[in-house]
């Protein structure tokens, strides 16, 4: 197989696609952006099903050609080998743990919430009840990761890692969810030392420059 540049194919505010954005950033790592514009469908596109068959983003393709699927797959391969990866045997099963954590227990409620509520302001209304149940299923997980915060800086005890950037992408912007950030304290402490790290770019960034990192 041949040597390429790393393809991310990404959409505009979406907090699964900033993480590995912000990760090949953070790396310093050569990559190319591919927007897809999915509330126009784009992804659901013959050229794009082409490249990702399930027809959704983010999707990465590696320097080596394969596609990789799945935001906390592709900081995991992305954090291989480097200072995002925490050394330890123990620590490194404790970034998993609370990326899944953030895949089953926060991003499901955190996503659909923000999505009818800022990106699709026009059905907020709508999805009213929606919203709220979404919004009640996800206070259960921001109240353990805040209570996890209360004791760590980040998410494993080493310090700043790939397990920060999973759980990151969707919490941070839990207010456009609905939900008050003055509930949880220890997370917008922990937000703003994660914006604080060496080489952070926004979400609101994504797409801005395109093809190169800081």
């Amino acid at each position: 197989m041949g040597v390429f540049m790393i393809k991310l194919y990404a959409c505009l505010g979406s907090g699964n696609c900033f993480k590995p954005w912000l990760a090949l950033h953070q790396l310093q790592t050569p990559f190319e952006l591919r927007l897809v514009d999915v509330l126009a469908g784009e992804q659901k596109t013959d050229w794009f099903l082409e490249i990702n068959p399930n027809g959704v983003v983010p999707f990465m393709v590696t320097e080596d050609g394969r596609g990789l699927g799945e935001s906390n797959a592709m900081l995991w391969y992305l954090a291989e080998g480097t200072h995002l990866m925490p050394q330890d045997k123990t620590e490194r099963a404790q970034a998993l743990q609370w990326m899944y954590f953030e895949q089953s227990k926060l991003e499901p409620f955190i996503s659909p919430a923000r999505f009818f509520t800022t990106i699709l302001p026009q059905e907020r209304e709508n999805r009213a009840a929606d919203i709220e149940n979404w919004q009640n299923a996800a206070a259960p997980g921001l109240a353990r990761l805040d209570e996890h915060l209360r004791e760590f800086q980040f998410m494993v005890g080493s310090g700043y890692s790939v397990a920060d950037i999973g759980v990151f992408g969707y919490v941070h912007v839990l207010e456009e969810a609905g939900l008050s950030m003055d509930d949880y304290p220890n997370i917008a402490r922990w937000i703003g030392d994660v914006s604080a790290t060496k080489g952070f770019r926004p979400l609101g960034k994504l797409g801005v420059q395109e093809g190169k990192a800081a």
